[in-house]
């Protein structure tokens, strides 16, 4: 298949459209990642549908101080790279096509959700990618949209906005694609020296850690939910030769409700041992979030919850997330 370039909303308006229409939007750079993301959209719209892929680096989302002019063009292998990812059409507008007569003066707020966070630390981010999400969802009328779950806070305001608004498009989550070495594929990963990417390794370690932790958490407490923490219950599976089954029990019976903070901890000891290596690791935050909201979540939750982290290694910041669920089972 060809892919086409179009550069105007009329262009892409103007195309016979039958099935579904699904849009990947993009700020190019186009990865691994964001290859996934086109297959999974390719799938979603099916034979007779059409797959939209954007590529628009949008002034609104960068800060004073951010990488605007740094951030990387290379529109040529984008189109390359959507084709050979299934899709039908990349949309490439000039700037005065998605904001006609210069920055929009009404936009899209983010609400609190967007001061927490990425929000706390971009001031204003958040209003701009969903100002632009909502101008780039008018233009190409999609019936679904598809966004990676590595910008969880994103994804997050995203439904939110869509949802609370009544945007008429379907929202689907895309989970993160990782190197071999578990660091989460970004356009930004291209500016690490080679020691910088070592300790940039820190963020996905970090987050296994929490992960495995909270992995041994659960499995502990759905052994004990198994096992009568009654004494005689103890004595007699000891008879049997199942002490650990026992001990199991008794230490949930008598652990104090923790699972996030065992959680946060576990994590924050990789993140520290990075602060000491060369180059060091500066953390910008580690949260464990509820995903509905981004608030940080207490000791006795239960319910989907984000572990997520933000740092710096050099000049390039970088951000990785992981969903967990506390207390899946009872």
């Amino acid at each position: 298949m060809t892919t086409a370039l179009l550069r105007t909303a009329d262009e892409l308006h103007a195309r016979v459209r039958t099935g579904r229409r699904a849009v990947v939007m993009t700020m190019g750079a186009l990865h691994e990642g964001h290859a996934t993301l086109i297959r999974t959209a390719r799938g979603v719209a099916g034979g007779d549908g059409e797959v939209v892929v954007t590529v628009f680096v949008n002034p609104l989302q960068f800060g004073a101080g951010e990488d605007l002019d740094r951030y990387p063009r290379t529109l040529d292998a984008d189109v390359k790279i959507a084709e050979q990812a299934g899709a039908d059409v990349v949309l490439a507008p000039f700037v005065d096509e998605v904001y006609p007569g210069g920055e929009p003066q009404v936009r899209i707020s983010a609400g609190p959700m967007g001061e927490r966070l990425e929000g706390a630390s971009r001031p204003g981010h958040f209003d701009g990618m969903l100002t632009v999400v909502a101008k780039l969802l008018h233009l190409t009328r999609p019936d679904v949209a598809l966004y990676g779950q590595k910008d969880a806070q994103q994804l997050a305001l995203i439904r939110r906005m869509v949802r609370d608004l009544n945007f008429g498009v379907e929202i689907v989550a895309v989970p993160t694609v990782r190197e071999e070495d578990g660091l989460a594929l970004s356009s930004r990963n291209r500016y690490l020296s080679a020691a910088e990417r070592r300790t940039a390794l820190a963020l996905s370690q970090a987050l296994f850690a929490g992960s495995d932790r909270h992995a041994a958490q659960e499995a502990l407490r759905a052994r004990a939910r198994e096992v009568p923490t009654t004494r005689a219950r103890a004595e007699a599976l000891s008879a049997l030769g199942e002490s650990r089954a026992a001990a199991d029990a008794h230490a949930v019976a008598k652990a104090v409700p923790g699972g996030p903070a065992a959680v946060r901890a576990a994590a924050r000891l990789v993140l520290d041992d990075a602060a000491r290596m060369q180059p060091p690791l500066a953390l910008d935050y580690l949260a464990l979030v509820d995903p509905s909201d981004f608030t940080e979540i207490p000791d006795d939750y239960t319910g989907e919850a984000v572990l997520a982290v933000a740092a710096r290694v050099g000049t390039t910041r970088l951000i990785d997330n992981i969903p967990l669920t506390f207390g899946a089972a009872s």
